[in-house]
């Protein structure tokens, strides 16, 4: 042997295998055997040892052992080749690679053969593995061969079942970030649904250790405390996780909890009785019999002890860290942790639990919704905050002590006093909910002249219908952008449609203009043609600034297939062309929805609905307060306009030294530039560029509002100075102005008027 330590074997054979369960392989045997192999062990000791313990010597016979040795590790998995023990020579191998980090090979019949190799997750367990290995040994009926497997796994990795071992070991887990709107009952939180593994277990016996070794678990002791029983529970089931065994609960009511080990009576005498002391309120264990003398009787995936309430005390450090931290994410630490992978649906419910502990409950949230709305408008006088329910019905009455929870619209002062200053467009769109009840938030999306974005309202609201995109849309015209000659970018939704087409709405031209995002116009282009090449010419005829440009990348668009073409000739021109917006859109094409909510917004989808509300206010009143220090800043050391700007006049600057300059008109400031050095993909030539009405055949400056290079070079030829080309929005001063009114520190709730309407409840049938 390549080391000179011992290691223990433990032996099952195939006649004691039961079927497999939800829980994991039960074994009926309740002595499995235990074999030390040590260096001068060889390969006919082995076998010969294991039939003697098994009373079958001369009767069957050991054909091979399998053995599992990593060959590559990327990232996120963890490739292995199969590798047959047969010899001396291959035990002494094993031996030496039994510190690595491999999966065990299901044990099959002889005349099947092993898997060359697969790939399965890996996680980075949170010690090191326990050196000894294991061995499964399937013993066939008849006089014939026994075949076995070989695994060394590490604590994170284990009860994880094998490729090929069942089926949905990793299907409860989401492979994008974003949690699905549904989350799939799996029938119980107690048991998991994921397939067993044959074969977990080290040289002391699969009971008897725990993430840090046996010698690192403490045993319950006699007058040993606890606040209250929930920290009781936990202690108890974190030990029989840790321990890898099952015990059943025997009793268990406010009084009192008892707990046997699952083998009670078949070999192991462990037993846990708690009591309430009443005098101090507080847990105590009053009788232990420990630790554990039985092995353990199941192997599996999950454990059964592993619930949603113990998962939820794990992950609440990082879910009040971060409240958008995927579920993932979790499942993957708790795995790594626990050396068992619990159910996406568990990790849910816990990552739901730790936020309500963190941010307030679920149900109780939305009727702290009312008294919010009083206590902010107290705050800051002049917040509008729209709170809309429906009846409750009780056998077909009215119940007038209790309504549901239907819509809400809210913002604030500064939101619509900072408007005023931004560029004159406002982007609208949703996204879904992910806690405990579903919906959808609604945001209206500004941009100040440095590019930055921000919120001026919200909405919850049941889903994106018209009704409910009318309820936002007519708050958001009325308190939030009365401006005519208004742009709205948003997706092409019926109920925004409906809304923005509405007689009495206000979002009629020329009050307001529409025009859609790209992002969402390309994604519904791809849903009929497939291919990024098609998608990307799309784009590229939507964001080109001239008619010229437009039909350049359309012909091409025509060349690959006149039938996209004709799919988007359906579109109004004016609603996702830029060339043809006028320059409403400022060079706008997208939502914004998405850097929203992953600068400002991060994580507020996830918590519950007060909670929610709440974090608007303390999100924006941080943003003012950093971008209105910035802006402040900028204006101190003399700057005019904001850096988004000058950045984009300094690139221009460069390209406008390889023009020739004509004058045409000193009066109009017409001119005509020619590029000696073309300087982009896309090139003209000669532009016609005209001061006066600030325009040029490039199409950037009608549609930027600020010079573009060719009007830069209008400008160095005529000695005009540029900046009195530039839109007010891009002035440092504009954007300070929209920062300028800072938020009012909230009034302690304790101080909120007092709410005496009905008790709002969430809806039900939106319970995800």
């Amino acid at each position: 042997m390549a080391s000179e330590e011992s290691f223990g074997v433990l032996v099952h054979h195939r006649g004691s295998i039961k079927t497999k369960t939800r829980s994991g392989v039960k074994f009926t045997d309740k002595d499995p055997l235990c074999i030390v192999v040590k260096p001068t062990t060889s390969y006919d000791d082995l076998v010969r040892s294991v039939l003697m313990k098994l009373g079958l010597e001369g009767a069957k016979r050991v054909k091979k052992f399998f053995y599992r040795i990593p060959i590559t590790v990327l990232q996120d998995t963890v490739k292995y080749d199969c590798f047959t023990i047969g010899s001396d020579e291959d035990l002494q191998v094993m031996g030496s690679n039994r510190n690595a980090t491999t999966e065990a090979v299901a044990a099959g019949s002889s005349s099947r053969p092993a898997v060359a190799s697969s790939s399965v997750p890996v996680y980075e367990p949170a010690v090191e593995p326990v050196a000894s290995p294991s061995f499964a040994v399937d013993l066939n009926d008849g006089v014939g061969d026994v075949v076995g497997s070989v695994d060394i796994l590490p604590n994170a990795l284990q009860g994880v079942p094998p490729v090929g071992v069942g089926d949905g070991v990793l299907g409860d887990v989401e492979e994008d970030d974003v949690e699905p709107d549904m989350i799939e009952d799996d029938s119980g939180d107690e048991v998991g649904a994921t397939e067993p593994a044959l074969v977990v277990g080290h040289s002391v016996g699969f009971g008897a250790r725990d993430a840090e070794g046996t010698a690192g678990l403490t045993e319950f002791q006699v007058g040993q405390q606890f606040q209250d029983k929930d920290e009781a529970l936990l202690s108890v089931k974190t030990y029989s996780i840790r321990r890898r065994v099952q015990y059943k609960v025997v009793e268990s009511d406010h009084r009192r909890y008892v707990g046997k080990c699952s083998e009670f009576g078949n070999g192991c005498t462990w037993l846990i009785r708690l009591s309430l002391w009443k005098r101090k309120g507080i847990w105590e264990v009053k009788q232990y019999n420990g630790p554990h003398t039985c092995l353990a009787t199941s192997i599996s995936s999950d454990h059964r002890s592993l619930d949603y309430h113990v998962i939820s005390a794990f992950v609440m450090p990082m879910v009040r860290a971060d409240a958008s931290v995927s579920i993932k994410v979790l499942l993957n630490a708790t795995a790594a942790h626990f050396g068992f992978r619990p159910t996406y649906r568990r990790v849910w419910m816990a990552k739901q639990k730790a936020i309500a502990l963190v941010y307030g409950d679920w149900d109780e949230s939305y009727n702290e919704l009312p008294r919010w709305v009083l206590g902010v408008q107290l705050t800051m006088p002049g917040t509008v905050a729209i709170l809309r329910t429906s009846p409750v019905r009780v056998s077909g009455q009215v119940d007038e002590s209790q309504a549901f929870f239907h819509r809400l619209f809210w913002t604030f002062p500064p939101l619509i006093q900072a408007f005023l200053h931004c560029k004159p467009l406002v982007s609208i769109d949703g996204t879904h909910l992910y806690g405990k009840y579903g919906g959808t938030l609604l945001i209206a999306i500004a941009q100040d002249g440095n590019s930055n974005i921000l919120p001026v309202a919200f909405a919850l609201v049941e889903g994106e219908n018209a009704e409910s995109w009318s309820f936002f849309l007519s708050h958001l015209r009325q308190h939030v952008t009365p401006q005519p000659g208004l742009l709205v970018i948003s997706d092409r939704h019926n109920g925004i449609k409906a809304a923005l087409e509405a007689p009495d709405g206000g979002w009629l031209p020329p009050s307001a203009y529409r025009a859609f995002c790209i992002r969402h116009v390309a994604a519904n282009f791809s849903l009929t043609f497939k291919g990024k090449d098609a998608r990307r010419l799309l784009v590229n005829a939507a964001y080109a600034k001239t008619e010229v440009e437009f039909d350049y990348w359309f012909d091409i668009l025509r060349s690959e297939d006149p039938a996209m073409c004709e799919w988007a000739n359906r579109i109004d021109y004016s609603l996702w062309t830029q060339h043809r917006d006028e320059g409403r859109r400022f060079g706008h094409m997208t939502t914004n929805i998405s850097e929203c909510v992953n600068s400002i917004l991060k994580g507020v989808r996830n918590l519950p609905v007060c909670s929610l509300v709440k974090a608007t206010y303390g999100r924006l009143a941080e943003l003012f307060v950093r971008k209105g220090r910035e802006a402040e800043a900028q204006m101190g050391t003399g700057q005019q306009f904001s850096q988004y700007l000058v950045k984009c006049i300094e690139a221009n600057l460069k390209n406008s030294r390889c023009f020739t300059v004509t004058l045409y008109d000193r009066d109009n400031s017409e001119f005509t530039v020619a590029e000696t050095t073309p300087t982009g993909s896309f090139s003209l030539g000669t532009y016609r560029v005209s001061l006066a009405s600030q325009t040029c055949d490039c199409g950037y400056f009608q549609a930027l509002h600020f010079p573009c290079q060719h009007a830069l070079a209008c400008c160095a030829y005529s000695r005009v100075t540029w900046s009195s080309y530039v839109h007010s929005v891009y002035q440092i001063s504009s954007v300070f102005r929209v920062y300028q009114m800072g938020f009012t520190p909230p009034i302690p709730e304790g101080f909120w008027p007092p709410y005496d309407g009905p008790t709002v409840i969430p809806d039900p049938a939106k319970r995800r």
